[in-house]
C-alpha cells in the first residue's frame, strides 16, 4: 500500500461513545489518520468530505443509524466501495448489516486486537 503524507491510511471511527472510540484509536497503533463522527450524520458528512481508507461504523447511533449510514455509503457512487466494518452490541444485527453490504461484522465486546487485524484485513483487500 502506498503512504501518503506520512499516513497508511485515513480511518473514519463512528460511534457516539467517546470511549470506544478511543479505544479503537488505541487499538489500531500504526500510521493512521483518524476522523471521528459521533452520530449517523456526521459520519456520512466526514465520509463524503474525507474519503477515507476504512469506515468503522456502530449500528446504534443519534440523528442516523449505522444501518442507514451503510446504506447510504453503499448507494453513493463515489463511497460504494470504501471498506466498512460494523460494530454491534445484538448479535442478531449482523446478518442485516451484512446484507446492507458491511464487509466485517463484529460483536461488541471485542478485543483490540480483533479491531486492528478486522482493519487490515479490508485494506489488504483493498490494496
Amino acid at each position: 500500500m502506498v503512504r501518503m503524507a506520512g499516513f497508511l491510511a485515513t480511518v473514519l471511527i463512528c460511534d457516539d461513545e467517546p470511549s470506544l472510540r478511543e479505544l479503537i484509536r488505541i487499538s489500531l497503533d500504526g500510521p493512521y489518520r483518524f476522523v471521528e463522527a459521533d452520530d449517523g450524520e456526521s459520519s456520512l458528512e466526514l465520509a463524503r468530505r474525507e474519503r477515507p481508507d476504512v469506515v468503522i461504523l456502530d449500528m446504534m447511533m443519534p440523528r442516523r443509524s449505522g444501518l442507514e449510514v451503510l446504506s447510504a455509503l453503499r448507494q453513493e457512487k463515489e463511497l460504494a466501495d470504501i471498506p466498512v466494518i460494523v460494530l454491534t452490541a445484538q448479535p442478531a444485527t449482523r446478518e442485516q448489516a451484512l446484507r446492507e453490504g458491511a464487509d466485517i461484522v463484529m460483536v461488541k465486546p471485542f478485543e483490540p486486537e480483533q479491531i486492528s487485524a478486522a482493519v487490515e484485513e479490508v485494506l489488504a483487500d483493498r490494496a
